[in-house]
């Protein structure tokens, strides 16, 4: 049996007897006006933090949905998009998209302005997606990828990158680590299904996403997620999880590498009325400006003493320098 293999009979459990607490979402659940979440959607939010993100979501897009766990993130999704088919779900566990569907038809009770219709649940997997190229505006995935090994990692952000339009976005929630595991840990199968001992670390998991040929990166969000304890878990230290929201743009890749940003910021506070790097960025002066760590390295080389440049915070949510 493969690790996939053993992470479908985990949710395929999961999707017959809900477990709440399976993943340990690290946000509140999105309150929107009008939206009812079913008790038994909300009891199977198998995430580790939310992939719903307003900004994203203009323009009634058609919105793709990998690992479709109870439904929820596909209701809020087709409350921003609510016209038939404008939501992909897609599962590679049956009873997950059963028990999906059967909450979406106790949704729609709940909800005047929602129709089943709007969601469309296939069969299908990460790795060969069931959608055409450039079909969807934005594609999005909750603590599903940090399950999957280098190889396969690799191919579905490849296969993310083929279904979405020019300029789409493919949002994510994964856990990262920054410490080391021992290979008892990385071998730990159910562990790796759990969202736990597949948890790369930040860089690493960027690096991966670039590599593929998304040229703007954002990081929105980082926080704690779960600790590995000495007599839990094998291992003698005590190893820290944070769980992180990343939004990946299908921008062409700049010359000189992605832009990828992760919550630094710059002030001029020199004399003049800004400052022009000539390149594209304008400083005004006192006001603060997002950038990308590329532009936050290029400014700090030039050994200022009227520029600031803050480290990175983690939590970026636009108006940046790119």
């Amino acid at each position: 049996m493969s690790y996939l293999d053993t992470t479908a009979d985990v949710y395929r459990q999961a999707a017959q007897e809900p477990q709440v607490g399976l993943c340990c979402t690290t946000n509140p659940v999105w309150q929107l006006p009008g939206l009812s979440i079913p008790k038994r959607m909300l009891a199977m939010n198998y995430g580790c933090g939310s992939t719903v993100n307003p900004r994203d979501l203009t323009n009634s897009p058609t919105v793709l949905y990998v690992g479709v766990g109870g439904g929820m993130e596909l209701l809020q999704f087709a409350y921003f998009s609510r016209r038939p088919g404008a939501v992909i779900g897609v599962d590679v566990v049956d009873e997950m998209l059963e028990a999906s569907r059967q909450n979406m038809e106790t949704a729609e009770q709940e909800n005047d302005w929602f129709r089943s219709e709007f969601i469309d649940l296939r069969a299908g997997d990460a790795l060969h997606l069931p959608v055409e190229d450039e079909g969807v505006d934005v594609a999005a995935q909750n603590c599903l990828f940090n399950i999957f090994k280098a190889d396969d990692l690799r191919r579905a952000l490849q296969e993310t990158y083929r279904v979405l339009k020019p300029h789409g976005r493919l949002v994510m929630s994964d856990p990262t680590c920054e410490q080391p595991m021992s290979d008892e840990l990385r071998a730990d199968e159910r562990l790796r299904a759990l969202c736990l001992t597949g948890s790369l670390p930040l860089q690493e998991y960027l690096n991966m996403i670039t590599e593929v040929g998304f040229g703007t990166v954002e990081v929105r969000a980082k926080r704690a997620y779960r600790v590995l304890a000495p007599g839990h878990y094998a291992t003698d230290e005590l190893i820290y999880i944070e769980s992180v929201e990343v939004c990946a743009i299908k921008d062409p890749m700049p010359a000189d590498g992605p832009c990828i940003f992760t919550g630094r910021t710059a002030i001029y506070y020199g004399g003049e009325e800004l400052f022009d790097d000539q390149k594209g960025h304008v400083l005004m002066a006192n006001q603060p400006l997002a950038v990308c760590d590329k532009t936050a390295g290029a400014l700090l080389a030039l050994g200022r003493n009227d520029i600031f440049v803050s480290p990175s915070t983690f939590h970026y949510d636009g108006g940046g320098c790119c």
